[in-house]
């Protein structure tokens, strides 16, 4: 007597943007998969029924990354490769109307809350008891978690509260449950993420309560670093700096986008701060915290920007020395504050400050990176790549800071596994080391 057999609906889950896109990913695929769909991130694999875009709206770049893969996995679809497509995240948020009228081959569009609606339209069920659950788009030691959603700041250039709507906190009882889940799962690192890190409680507990979630989140058996990003400067909650310094779980490092240092440019900006609290911010991060690594992201070529504002911009950089810096030119945004302002830096120039600014920072990087010389710094492995182990440093975070190579044939070693390497080379991005 035959048996019959339900051959699972393949499915590939394809994610743009940033990490808190990833989150929002890998919550999904975590629904797919208890509904009994064959999930799969990112795949290169042509053989999917099924395929999910999650798209960034961001700036202009990657607006044209989303547009292109879409019209990419339509033009799949045109000839048969793939049975359904759907677009979920930012973009669609953002621009859902004009994308259906544009690219009609995607049967459905979604927003970035409309997680339940995405699986009813896919005959799947949104199962509430799997809250937290996620099944991993990074390395298994590692994992981004998501402690608040959208944002009530006003920066003029952002459109991020467009498509993301106002903050809302997770209950700690809830990130802690999260967290032990994930530890579970073989995570060591946790990088706390949201779109303004320390604006964490406001809403659920009446305050600033990052401090609070920290020492709760450390107490997770199994869990050894945890790393903070997008700390927003303008109201800074101090009470972080203490755990940071006293935590031994806490890395000695923050991400805190800074985006200028010119009055005129961050009062155009509407940042709620100036030059001098920012330099303030950063005496007192040294100060509190010996040995913080600090990272910021930079915006060149704001509406207004002129010569001197970006000469400012530079000194700054040379005179506080960050440890590491990214940096973007600005996008025009539709429907943001600053869009009523005339889009008056030409494109050139905005690229030629972008790379002066890296250039700086290059310079300050490999200074900084050569003073590591001689220091045993505890390392967690992330890859085995060609004739290197590739790790990372408490002061490192993963795909935007440097690394650490030990060479694969002086020593035996595991990815997801801590090390004591001692650093005996370096460069503008990477360290090389071995064991101690």
């Amino acid at each position: 007597m035959k048996t019959k057999t339900t051959k699972k609906t393949k499915v590939n889950v394809i994610t743009l943007g940033c990490s808190k896109n990833l989150v929002d990913s890998e919550v999904l695929m975590s629904q797919l998969h208890s509904n009994n769909f064959d999930v799969e991130h990112d795949s290169n694999q042509s053989k999917h029924q099924v395929v999910i875009i999650n798209t960034c709206g961001f700036i202009d770049n990657a607006k044209e990354e989303s547009i292109n893969t879409i019209l990419q996995y339509a033009d799949i679809k045109d000839k048969g490769g793939v049975d359904k497509l759907y677009v979920t995240g930012c973009l669609s948020q953002r621009y859902k109307d004009d994308l259906e009228e544009e690219i009609p081959q995607v049967d459905a569009y979604f927003g970035t809350r409309e997680l339940p609606r995405l699986l009813k339209t896919m005959g799947a069920d949104y199962k509430h008891e799997l809250l937290g659950e996620r099944m991993l788009g990074t390395p298994y030691h590692y994992a981004y978690l998501k402690i608040s959603e959208g944002c009530d700041k006003k920066c003029a250039f952002c459109a991020i509260p467009l498509m993301r709507g106002k903050h809302q906190s997770k209950p700690i009882e809830d990130l802690v449950k999260e967290a032990i889940g994930l530890a579970a799962k073989g995570v060591k690192e946790l990088i706390l993420i949201a779109q303004e890190l320390t604006y964490y409680g406001k809403d659920l507990y009446k305050k600033r309560n990052l401090a609070e979630l920290l020492k709760a989140l450390s107490s997770v058996d199994g869990i050894e670093w945890i790393r903070l990003h997008y700390a927003y400067p303008s109201g800074f909650p101090m009470d972080v700096l203490d755990e940071i310094r006293d935590n031994d779980k806490v890395c000695n490092y923050i991400d805190i986008p800074l985006q200028h240092i010119s009055d005129n440019v961050l009062k155009k900006m509407r940042r709620g701060t100036n030059k001098k609290s920012t330099y303030n911010l950063i005496q007192s991060f040294r100060a509190k915290v010996p040995g913080i690594a600090i990272r910021t992201t930079l915006l060149v070529g704001f509406p207004g920007e002129t010569e001197k504002d970006f000469e400012e911009l530079c000194a700054f950089l040379k005179d506080v020395r960050l440890d590491r810096v990214g940096v973007f030119t600005y996008s025009h945004e539709e429907s943001t504050f600053a869009h009523q302002y005339k889009d008056d830096v030409p494109e050139k120039i905005k690229q030629g400050r972008a790379q002066k600014i890296m250039e700086i920072q290059q310079e300050i990087s490999l200074e900084l990176n050569k003073a590591r010389i001689g220091n045993i710094e505890k390392v967690l492995i992330d890859r085995l790549e060609g004739d290197y182990f590739v790790g990372r440093s408490q002061f490192d975070s993963p795909e935007v800071d440097n690394e650490v190579l030990i060479p694969k044939d002086s020593a035996y070693l595991r990815v997801g596994d801590f090390a004591q390497i001692k650093i005996n080379e370096a460069n503008e991005f990477d360290l090389i080391g071995e064991i101690a």
